[in-house]
């Protein structure tokens, strides 16, 4: 089996909650380098939800709180600064995608397609509603709205007080897809979402329609499998620009006003793109991380010491990237560089979301359901 398509056995395999991936005819997990000289993480507070089994969980930040949940139902709020547990609700159905939070809703969704909301301040239900299928990536609140995007390639727009169904965009869904969390990125007007076959939307807000829309990467090659190419993790929005990575195609920028390509370069992912000032961060699908540089997308460096330990989106934190792996240890890499310059083990199960800014430091949710802020 060639590395390109044991990439993409592992994604529509693996990421679907297969656990036999690490078996004797596969590659083997890298060992962890040893580190010359390490800065040690500041653990500035840690909690637990339950844990997530197959699906991804990814938890919220607002200005002064930290929304989660797990598998089981749980959804849970905790004081941004502390950790302190404010409040834990039980929707009393299993989840099966991350959190969405705002200033006063937070959303969650199941398998089945249900959508919940709940009131920020207390955690009691506002609300219910259905969508057409699956839902893998966290629901989005912003703008009077709940935004949920379900695996066949709808987007189901929600009042975010009442639940009433604003509108729906639809794209035709594909036939093969990659199981992993397609999520989407607000501002005050627009939504940006990504979708299977390399398509990246830009949908008013307002009534749903279609302000652009851009081709990420084009389906290549003679197998159905070959030609999987979607747009994976959440686009990121920053300033005038949005980027997206998509699995067996492209990392590339648009300007987020007018969809204008600034830049685009070949590189298969399959968790999405970090951006700070200077680069783009971005984990390749044999989990090598790369960081381009913003303005043209020419390589500044890749770091490939963490190959096959499934790692996740990378964050920029200051002076340093940083990753989670399949044995839950978050790995520090140098912002200029890529050298490792030091490493945290949380013991609480694979980091498969991608680590989420929390004021100076960041958090991560694990496979277990623990969630761990940290400093560099």
């Amino acid at each position: 089996m060639s590395m390109r398509c044991a990439a993409a056995a592992a994604a529509l395999a693996l990421l679907a909650g297969c656990s036999s991936w690490f078996t004797s005819s596969r590659p083997k997990p890298a060992e962890l380098p040893q580190l010359a000289e390490t800065r040690e993480a500041k653990v500035l507070w840690t909690a637990s939800v339950s844990g997530g089994e197959r699906f991804i969980f990814r938890p919220a930040v607002t200005a002064d709180a930290v929304y989660a949940s797990g598998r089981d139902g749980t959804v849970a709020r905790f004081d941004a600064a502390t950790g302190k547990e404010v409040w834990r609700a039980a929707t009393g159905t299993p989840l099966s995608a991350g959190t969405g939070a705002g200033a006063t809703t937070v959303a969650v969704a199941t398998e089945e397609g249900e959508v919940i909301a709940l009131d920020a301040k207390d955690g009691k239900e506002r609300w219910r509603a259905r969508v057409s299928s699956e839902v893998l990536a966290s629901p989005a609140v912003g703008s009077g709205l709940v935004l949920v995007r379900s695996v066949d390639n709808r987007v189901f727009a929600f009042g975010e007080s009442d639940g009433r169904r604003r509108w729906v965009y639809q794209r035709s869904p594909s036939s093969l897809i990659v199981r992993a969390p397609a999520g989407m990125a607000m501002d005050r007007e627009t939504a940006y979402v990504g979708f299977s076959g390399g398509k990246l939307a830009a949908l008013a807000l307002s009534n749903g329609g279609v302000r652009w829309e851009a081709t990420v990467s084009l389906p290549k090659g003679a197998t159905e499998l070959e030609r999987v190419t979607d747009v994976v993790g959440e686009p990121n929005l920053q300033g005038r620009e949005v980027c997206v990575a998509s699995y067996q195609g492209r990392v590339a920028c648009y300007e987020a006003a007018s969809g204008r390509q600034l830049w685009g370069r070949e590189l298969s992912s399959l968790s999405g793109v970090g951006l700070d000032a200077r680069y783009a961060y971005v984990t390749d699908d044999k989990d090598a991380v790369h960081a381009l540089d913003r303005t043209n997308g020419r390589s500044v460096w890749k770091q490939d010491r963490l190959s096959v330990r499934r790692v996740s989106q990378p964050l920029p934190v200051g002076a340093v990237a940083v990753v989670g792996d399949f044995e839950g240890y978050v790995h520090f890499l140098a912002r200029e560089t890529g050298a490792f310059v030091g490493r945290y083990a949380t013991g609480g199960g694979a980091v498969r979301a991608a680590p989420v800014p929390l004021g100076d430091g960041f958090l991560v949710q694990t496979l277990n359901g623990g969630l761990f802020a940290l400093a560099p």
